[in-house]
């Protein structure tokens, strides 16, 4: 929907019609010493003043008006938006349990219906998540076994790249396929070839929402729900969801049939057999039920193939864009593993990748406003009032972007990992994966995904524009979405040996 056009009668007395409802709302919290912010305008509350395809420059922007924690209105839900590493960690690690919850926002709801592990909230949410975390470390997350998977997976990839004989490609949906293949290996016990149809569906159902969820559309549908059917991103969401959910349905009933409790070889395995003991002990079973396993799998399917396929091809990009950068990559792989197998033991001894690899993390700010947080009761932050129930932003690229925590916060700079004796050195400001208790669940298998995959690729290949382009060319502008990826761009991967 173009902002600018002209608004219908009838949307008109909708939106009216819900600002006069949640107008009690309003003034309830705002009668409390509620965090300041930009005056709101009636029906639209702050909507005028945002960037709608990228809101959290607009937020950037007001913290340094209103400070580290302030206030926006986006129709007529007010939120909290909390700004800079002190504040995040205040909120999200100091006061974990006050700012854990998700809000109720609608397409969330719609979505999710209060199941899985990414959009549920209270016991639910406990449950899946424990199980999550402990059966995720069952099928090695953080072990050899993984480590082993990912290597299997970087010699497909590689012959891949080689395919193109050093000719132009653009490498998003391969990329998707290299990183989802790990986390399927966990949650079915299998692969995909990257040119499988059924493969390349679910990645661009996964792509597209991660995308409309990111878009005005659904911004505008989160404001005013009544108006879901005059916008056609919201039922496309939910089409994309239950083709998902259906595919995982279809997967779930065939690993049923050949159940063996001696014998669990997935994620969805383990979930059936804690099924059925559940089932056995004639509890209810309110937590291990089918709608759960759906959502918990497309949760992490989703999160496992995003996150990792987006920030290895911003790696990929900046390489190209700064080839002094990788070609001391490549020099000191070259000294450490010469042209055997890179592994994860290597990384300490390669501080300089593994400082290309954090700074690759820090500059992408894949998810720049993070995902939205409540809170779980009334609490007080900085010396302001935000009531029970409030909607929070934790707005990451603040905290990756922190003129106090970085020299070089706006540039590509590797030396911010580095300390004076050349060794790698932990930044407390370094959030890409958030903190406290939403933080990914995920996290171990993403650093390792993206080590190895990062200095196997520059090992191989060293990576240039097509003819033609030149470095200047290269954009860094994010594409609009959820997630923050690079703009499609075309590489050409030249073999080194």
């Amino acid at each position: 929907m173009d902002w600018t056009e002209p608004i219908p009668a009838l949307f008109l007395f909708i939106l009216m019609v819900s600002f006069v409802l949640k107008l009690g709302a309003f003034w309830k919290k705002s009668s409390q010493n509620f965090p300041p912010g930009p005056r709101p305008l009636p029906l639209i509350g702050n909507l005028h003043i945002m960037d709608r395809k990228r809101p959290h420059r607009t937020m950037l922007k007001l913290s340094k008006q209103y400070g580290p924690v302030f206030s926006i209105q986006m129709g007529p839900q007010k939120t909290v938006v909390l700004a800079g590493y002190e504040t995040l960690k205040e909120a999200l690690v100091n006061q974990a349990d006050a700012f854990a919850d998700r809000p109720i926002v609608p397409m969330f709801q719609e979505f999710g219906q209060g199941f899985g592990l990414t959009l549920s909230n209270g016991e639910n949410w406990k449950v899946m998540r424990r199980f999550a975390l402990s059966t995720l470390r069952d099928y090695g997350m953080g072990k050899k076994t993984i480590e082993d998977r990912i290597l299997e997976e970087c010699s497909v990839l590689i012959k891949k790249f080689e395919s193109y004989e050093g000719n132009p490609f653009e490498t998003t949906t391969i990329m998707n396929a290299a990183a989802s293949n790990i986390i399927v290996s966990i949650l079915l016990d299998k692969r995909f070839d990257y040119e499988d149809p059924t493969y390349i569906r679910l990645l661009k159902l996964v792509n597209e929402n991660t995308r409309l969820f990111g878009s005005s559309s659904v911004t505008l549908y989160n404001m005013f729900p009544a108006l879901g059917f005059l916008l056609g991103v919201r039922k496309t969401v939910i089409q994309n969801r239950d083709e998902v959910f259906a595919f995982i349905n279809a997967t779930f009933i065939k690993h049923l049939r050949d159940l063996d409790e001696n014998d669990q070889r997935s994620f969805i395995d383990s979930f059936l057999i804690r099924q059925q003991e559940e089932e056995e002990k004639n509890k209810t079973n309110a937590y291990f039920h089918n709608e759960n396993l759906k959502t918990v799998v497309a949760d992490l399917f989703g999160a496992g193939t995003e996150a990792t396929s987006t920030t290895l091809r911003w790696g990929l990009l900046l390489m190209m864009k700064y080839p002094e950068i990788q070609i001391r990559v490549q020099e000191e792989i070259a000294k450490v593993v010469g042209s055997s197998q890179p592994r994860i033991e290597h990384r300490t001894k390669m501080p300089y990748t593994d400082v290309v690899v954090h700074e690759i993390q820090r500059f992408a700010d894949i998810v720049p406003t993070n995902l939205p947080h409540a809170t779980t009761t009334d609490v007080t932050l900085n010396g302001y009032f935000i009531p029970k129930g409030t909607h929070i932003i934790p707005l990451l690229s603040s905290v990756l972007h922190d003129e106090s925590q970085w020299e070089k916060p706006h540039k590509f700079y590797p030396e911010h990992f580095l300390n004076s004796d050349g060794k790698f050195i932990k930044r407390d400001a370094f959030m890409p994966f958030s903190a406290g208790r939403r933080a990914c669940v995920g996290e171990t298998l993403a650093k390792m995904e993206l080590f190895l995959f990062f200095t196997t690729l520059l090992q191989r290949f060293t990576f240039q524009p097509p003819p033609g382009t030149s470095q200047e060319d290269l954009d860094l502008t994010p594409a609009v979405g959820l997630t923050a990826p690079p703009m499609p761009y075309q590489l050409c991967a030249l073999p080194r040996f």
